[in-house]
């Protein structure tokens, strides 16, 4: 495992080491043989140096080493090495469960969720943390029901210090994770009706309780209405920060992740075609966060319980746990910006692009691809995101 020597001399904070490299296994399960997770080696490293100032006018960021600023390391194909999640993988990505029927003949869905405190990764160029995590990544992944479903969620504490797990939502009071904690090695069941449809945030409740979620123990659950909605291009933004000093400020800010990600990997969507965001603001420390879409407008549905949208908008201001659904069709082609409007947040990662085709093009075939990469700096689309050495801040 690579530490950055940005690490070196990191405080303890609380009750808890804030960088854990090892973790005893007496007791414990293994979240590669839950999850099958799977990881890559390091990427070979270029040895000439060469100075990039900025990802587009008007936004300096970092001096890096290699061709160009790529928000994290990739491989030759253009994935994530070390990184907090694969960003692109993560937008679109919807957990379902393992599905089967109640004796009561309702649907149940069935989940595994596994907390952890032992990871160190990379969430910017060179710039490694110690992340806490469900089922390895931050966020956690998305799970998704249909109201009335029984949703059940077997939840493991592979971590070092007690954690829990707390929806938003309607359930009984022994499934709301807050006053039962659960204990390094130990195991919880969590079991209630999916109600009301909406979007919620998921989080560990422990305290202190901004420290849990400060180092990335949040995700999304959806409920969808027993109607559904209309057909739509669905992804997932979750805003977030990062305190890598410990001064309950944040560094970095992203949405899904990892800074930047996005304006050198555009999300690619069709025009004319409905796209639908479930947006949720899980930043700690900073009062509110906000989202702002270029050159179009969008239909706003707060906390998604309800099908008529309250107003149409282009920008739309949260304060952490809240969230809503937006939904929007680009009119014209091209290449727009979707970012924070608080200057400091986007400058310091929380921006990105859509990038809007015809839909006729070969590139579309999956709309997914992380390997398209966007050279800001020349403004060029490439086949593949090129290899870096890492940056420094």
């Amino acid at each position: 495992m690579r530490i950055s020597p940005m690490l070196i001399g990191v405080a303890i904070i609380s009750t808890a080491v804030a960088v854990i490299i090892t973790i005893g296994a007496g007791g414990y399960k293994n979240i590669n043989s839950v999850l099958n997770a799977s990881q890559t080696s390091d990427p070979d490293k270029e040895s000439n140096p060469k100075v990039v100032g900025s990802h587009t006018p008007g936004y300096p960021i970092a001096t890096t080493s290699g061709n160009i600023l790529d928000p994290l390391q990739t491989t030759e194909d253009g994935d994530p090495v070390d990184a907090v999640v694969d960003p692109m993988k993560y937008l679109r990505e919807f957990n379902y469960g393992k599905v089967s029927r109640s004796q009561d003949g309702k649907t149940l869905r069935e989940f595994t969720i596994i907390a952890s405190d032992n990871l160190v990764k990379e969430i910017s160029p060179g710039v490694f943390y110690n992340i806490w995590t469900f089922n390895g990544t931050v966020p956690g992944p998305t799970i998704r029901a249909t109201e009335g479903d029984i949703v059940r969620i077997n939840f493991i504490n592979n971590g070092s210090m007690p954690h829990s797990l707390h929806l938003h939502g309607i359930h009984p009071a022994n499934m709301d994770g807050v006053f039962e904690m659960i204990s390094p090695g130990g195991e919880f069941t969590y079991e209630f009706t999916a109600e009301p449809f909406g979007v919620f945030p998921y989080h560990c409740h422990m305290t202190p309780l901004e420290e849990h979620i400060a180092h990335g123990l949040y995700g999304v659950f959806i409920v969808d209405p027993k109607a559904p909605r209309p057909p739509a291009d669905e992804m997932v933004m979750v805003m977030n920060g990062y305190d890598t000093d410990f001064d309950a400020e944040n560094n970095f800010y992203t949405v899904n992740g990892v800074p930047y990600y996005y304006m050198h990997h555009p999300v690619q969507i069709q025009k004319d075609r409905l796209v639908r965001i479930y947006l949720v603001n899980m930043l700690e420390f900073d009062p509110l966060n906000n989202f702002h879409l270029h050159a179009n407008m969008f239909d706003y549905y707060p906390s998604g319980t309800r099908l008529q949208p309250d107003e149409l908008t282009d920008i739309v201001t949260t304060n952490q746990g809240e969230r809503g659904i937006l939904e929007f069709k680009y009119k014209y082609p091209g290449k727009f910006m979707f970012h924070a409007h608080k200057t400091e947040f986007a400058e310091k990662g929380w921006m990105g692009t859509f990038l809007v085709t015809e839909g006729n093009e070969s590139q579309k075939s999956n709309p997914a691809n992380s390997g398209i990469f966007y050279d800001s700096l020349n403004n060029t689309i490439a086949g593949k995101s090129p290899v870096n050495s890492g940056g420094q801040l």
